[in-house]
């Protein structure tokens, strides 16, 4: 079903409703799915199959009949009888599960109303397709261009639905044992409740791509509530009655408030339904039994109602041209009449990358959340008690573990390197030293074998230690106060752990992690005033130099390149990707910035710069002083990664580079190139001035240094000499350009100073030369010269 509702989700005009629909009924059918293997292999009893899959379908059938509601007042016929097919589909099965043999028949014929609109609408495509638009079966026609670009300005609703519904599923699982729908919390229930924390991290990802940090970091949270919930759940089958530990849902709730409050900057509606998970984990912190007392269930019931109505508010926005209001202005309103504070502007660009491209959000108020969560929970004690009874082991296994795991992975892909190393080298030691002491692995295994894999970790984390002083203060506190959470689970091995250290540090732990947890959270809200994080306690160039000196803008960006070029223009020197390596560029008409450019590089006097241009049309205004055979070579061969070398001449003179013109070429020659790269020959035309506007080009690297085939190479070289850098990663090529001898062009005879990227197969096949032989009478002459230093 999941692959018909793909197959024509392209072809409607509402396709952020649709995928909502498509990601539901796959949360619907994988967590039933697990049920019915759960009872397959004798997990469930018969008995027991009626009270796992109730609550589960309830849940689904009134988020069905919600988007289903929605898709009829928006006049959407195709996802109403969708929708509310499988929704009565549940319903149906529901009374089937309570009286047997009622409402089979029903379900089956839902479900075949669903399978025959898919085969129609999959049908009507593949005709359309076949037949060039010609025939388009009433209904399955293209969705409008108007329709798409209203909705790419809904932003990411379809994922907020998806985790609404998750929400709506849970609660409901919790709040029918309160209700006598079901006995108790048990095994039965853990596939629902674990498919809504599975497809809630995937809405935390999917909001991260979004730039939501709010959105990620709230169903990052509420995916570890689910989780602990299963865990609860599961342990039941093996006749183990979880407690809940006071410190951890006390610390949770403190978070969950603020997150609440920094969230009424999206919404007034958005922020009071946050709360309702504050007032979910009070009730946990007074519960001894947690989930499975009376006070926890009528919180989640509260929950699936409000969950309910957010999700079909949320779905009625996303769809319809008529907004119904959420209070998204209330925050910012009341901000603007307090003095001496500003909010951040809430866009994309807030979020430029470190270091290059990058499409994810930062993750640092999620991963920061996790550590507090992780350290407060270890400081529960178990005793004597089993230690799986002790509800501390997904705090730290999947909270301190697995989401630190994946915020670690969100820094990567920013540039963050010591930040993402800090989260996967932290998750990784969560997740093993939560596994060992609470999953009854420990036991009284003590001794060198322990001690030497937790050494490992210290000496690791040393090395963070010393990174972290480069950054800033608070991250060589955070990284400092878990080397001595290290040192308590050394003393712990080799048994002469001092008596309240363990407890002490890791309170000390997490009171440092909610300090950078708030700090980046408030920054990120607030342009001023904002929570220090410190600077650097040691100051280096490159990196940690070098990130205040010049800005570092992404290549695929047209306003990055236009800011490059105005750097430029005023005399800068600036770093760009090409179709081969990076190199260090600035404009022919600012003499001064040429001769910069020279002395950054530290060129060799054999290793001249050379001049780039972006289309042969900039030689416009000298073209009368080259030879025919060379601009017929040139309009052959560029754009390409081939240099040219040419003889100098007056010529020259005409592009402004004055007495810095010595720096290009040699006394007799100069190389020029008109690169294959987008953005390298954008750039050349934003700087150009009167149509005429070379630039001169090094390479991005210390003379007698590999050439730069990254921007972190070289703004860690150069950073702190440069005006602008332009990052796009990876170079597409690691070997530099073929470079040509074309002084002695006129006589047939051309030479290679280099064969670089392109080879001489290539350069000779070029049908110029037969055309030079036909109207010239020249014969091509190759050789290979010495080699010369151009890109």
């Amino acid at each position: 079903m999941i692959t018909i509702s793909g197959g024509i989700l392209r072809s409607l005009s509402h396709g952020r409703l649709f995928a909502t629909l498509c990601l539901t009924l796959s949360a619907l059918w994988c967590g039933s799915g697990l049920v019915y293997i759960l009872a397959g292999q004798n997990v469930l009893q018969p008995l027991e199959l009626r009270s796992a899959l109730i609550p589960g379908l309830a849940a689904f059938t009134l988020a069905l009949l919600i988007i289903g509601s929605v898709a009829v007042i928006e006049k959407k016929t195709v996802l109403f009888l969708i929708a509310v097919g499988i929704s009565l589909a549940c319903a149906h099965q529901i009374a089937g599960l309570v009286a047997a043999g009622f409402g089979q028949s029903a379900t089956a014929a839902n479900y075949l109303l669903v399978c025959l609109l898919g085969v129609y609408f999959g049908f009507g495509r593949l005709l359309s397709t076949i037949t060039h638009g010609k025939v388009v079966p009433p209904g399955t026609s293209q969705q409008s261009k108007t329709g798409v670009k209203t909705e790419q300005n809904q932003g990411c609703s379809d994922v907020a639905s998806v985790g609404l519904v998750m929400n709506l599923l849970s609660a409901s699982v919790l709040a029918c044992p309160l209700l006598g729908v079901v006995p108790t919390l048990f095994v039965g229930h853990v596939p629902w409740l674990w498919t809504a924390g599975v497809f809630q991290l995937g809405a935390c990802v999917l909001l991260y791509r979004a730039m939501d940090t709010l959105g990620a970091t709230f169903y990052g949270f509420v995916a570890l509530l689910k989780f602990a919930e299963g865990y609860s759940a599961l342990l039941t089958f093996y006749g183990i009655q979880t407690d809940s530990p006071v410190p951890f849902p006390v610390v949770f709730s403190l978070l969950f408030f603020t997150l609440a409050l920094f969230s009424f900057q999206k919404s007034f509606l958005e922020g009071l339904y946050h709360l309702f998970f504050v007032a979910y984990c009070i009730a946990l912190a007074v519960e001894p039994q947690g989930f499975f007392q009376a006070g926890t269930q009528g919180v989640q019931g509260a929950i699936f109602v409000v969950s309910a109505g957010m999700l079909s508010l949320t779905a009625y926005n996303m769809v319809s041209t008529s907004m119904v209001p959420t209070g998204s202005g209330y925050f910012k309103a009341l901000v603007s009449r307090l003095q001496g504070i500003t909010l951040r502007a809430q866009d994309k660009e807030q979020h430029s990358p470190y270091l290059g491209y990058s499409k994810y959000a930062d993750a640092e108020v999620l991963g920061h959340a996790c550590s507090v969560l992780a350290a407060f929970a270890m400081t529960a004690t178990l005793g004597d008690r089993n230690p799986l009874s002790v509800l501390v082991l997904p705090w730290v296994v999947v909270a301190g573990g697995a989401l630190q795991l994946l915020c670690g992975s969100v820094a990567f892909s920013r540039g963050k390197s010591l930040e993402s190393t800090v989260f996967i080298l932290y998750g990784m030691m969560w997740t093993v030293w939560g596994l060992t002491r609470y999953a009854g692995l420990y036991g009284e295994t003590r001794g060198f074998n322990l001690a030497v894999g937790i050494i490992g970790f210290i000496l690791f984390n040393s090395l963070v230690i010393v990174a972290a002083m480069f950054l800033n203060l608070a991250w060589f506190a955070y990284a400092l106060t878990f080397q001595l959470i290290l040192i308590s689970f050394l003393l712990d091995a080799l048994g002469v752990l001092p008596f309240g250290y363990d407890i002490g540090v890791t309170i000390l732990f997490g009171v440092v992690s909610f300090y950078c947890f708030l700090a980046h959270l408030f920054n990120s809200t607030f342009q001023v005033p904002q929570i220090p994080l410190g600077k650097p306690l040691i100051k280096l160039s490159g990196i940690g130099g070098g990130s205040k000196v010049c800005p570092h803008l992404p290549a695929r960006k047209a306003s990055s390149v236009q800011q490059i070029a105005e750097i430029m223009k005023n005399g800068g020197i600036c770093g760009m990707p090409t179709d081969t390596v990076y190199v260090l560029v600035a404009a022919c008409n600012r003499p001064e910035a040429v001769v910069k450019a020279y002395n950054v590089k530290k060129a060799a006097q054999d290793r001249p710069m050379s001049m780039w241009i972006s289309s042969i049309k900039q030689l416009e205004p000298v073209r009368h002083l080259l030879n025919p055979l060379l601009l017929d070579f040139m309009e052959a061969a560029w754009p390409s990664s081939i240099s040219m070398v040419i003889p100098r001449g007056p010529w020259m003179d005409i592009f402004g580079l004055g007495d810095a013109a010595k720096h290009i070429g040699t006394p007799q020659s100069i190389a020029i190139r008109n690169p294959d790269c987008t953005v390298a020959t954008y750039l050349i035309s934003q700087v150009e001035e009167k149509e005429v506007g070379p630039i001169a080009v090094t390479s991005a690297n210390p003379t007698g240094e590999a050439d730069t085939t990254h921007h972190n190479q070289l703004y860690a070289k150069l950073g702190n000499k440069v005006d602008g850098v332009l990052c796009d990663g990876a170079s597409p090529e690691n070997i530099a350009s073929t470079v040509v001898d074309c002084t002695k062009i006129e006589t047939g005879h051309i030479g290679f100073f280099r064969v670089g990227i392109i080879p001489k197969s290539k350069v000779i096949s070029f049908s110029i030369f037969d055309h030079a032989q036909c109207q010239f009478g020249v014969t091509l002459q190759l050789k290979l010269l010495a080699p010369v230093f151009v890109f």
